[in-house]
């Protein structure tokens, strides 16, 4: 989960944001070629048999099937763009410190690993080079864009030529107007804000500020504002991973009208989606 999705929740918040004369895009930006009925994000990679935001975790949601793979961006204390969800190597190290305060040379020398798996092994705390290079051609980006410099970011992203396989989460205000100056085609995904209650305030908030792509949690929908975001061209790829995450769910957020889901088991999501004729 995004742990910063409250941010949106407030209709001044989303002004700011979105507000901007010329930043503000008419049309939403398209998304990359989708190469399956149904999109399956990869939440941190598939970490059901490694740890999360590690090559090997990214690889698992390659080989799974995922079509995304949603990656958390930091910057390090020598301006190195590093993957770590957290703030701090606390919980996946057994160091302690903020990624912004250390530098790549001693991040490389940690070793990330999953407490409750330690059958699992370690490995390395990852540069964003190091999954754009695993993930080109194989997999689309997510980014979760925690705390980073955008052009440096897409700096990374074109030297690839990988501009057409990304999408960009944004987790505060200035991001938003930062990302369409550096990158204006590339999609700019926000959570469904708290003064959208039903289809005809998602159409009035979508008609006034331009989203390219709607996330937050898939029973925050309906099937009428689902209907409503795909009149106007934005996808709804929303999280269903949870604590139980199951096939019962999956059923419900399909039955919804849902195109897409970010799920934390997304090879079973995948042989589901295969098991109903989705893909």
């Amino acid at each position: 989960m995004k742990n910063l999705r409250n941010i949106y929740r407030l209709p001044v918040m989303a002004a700011c944001i979105f507000s901007g004369g010329a930043l503000v895009a008419q049309r939403p930006n398209p998304l990359p070629k989708p190469r399956h009925r149904f999109i399956v994000v990869s939440h941190r990679g598939d970490h059901t048999h490694a740890p999360e935001n590690t090559l090997a975790a990214f690889g698992n949601a390659i080989a799974a099937g995922a079509d995304y793979v949603e990656i958390d961006l930091r910057t390090t204390e020598d301006s190195q763009l590093v993957i770590m969800h957290d703030a701090s190597v606390n919980r996946m190290t057994d160091d302690t410190g903020l990624i912004r305060n250390m530098t790549w040379e001693k991040l490389h020398s940690l070793k990330v690993k999953d407490r409750a798996h330690p059958d699992w092994g370690e490995q390395e705390i990852p540069l964003f080079g190091q999954v754009l290079d695993l993930c080109k051609g194989r997999i689309y980006i997510y980014l979760d864009f925690k705390n980073a410099d955008p052009a440096a970011a897409w700096k990374e992203v074109v030297k690839r030529d990988m501009q057409r396989d990304v999408v960009v989460y944004i987790n505060a205000p200035h991001q938003f107007s930062e990302w369409r100056k550096v990158a204006p085609d590339v999609p700019l995904m926000v959570s469904l804000p708290g003064m959208v209650r039903g289809a005809d305030s998602l159409t009035a908030f979508l008609n006034k500020y331009h989203p390219d792509i709607l996330d937050g949690d898939f029973d925050e929908y309906s099937p009428d504002m689902i209907k409503a975001a795909a009149a106007a061209g934005v996808m709804v790829l929303p999280d269903i991973q949870r604590p139980g995450e199951n096939a019962a769910l999956w059923d419900i957020a399909i039955q919804k009208g849902l195109e897409g889901l970010q799920t934390d088991h997304p090879g079973d999501l995948v042989n589901y989606l295969k098991e109903k004729g989705m893909r």
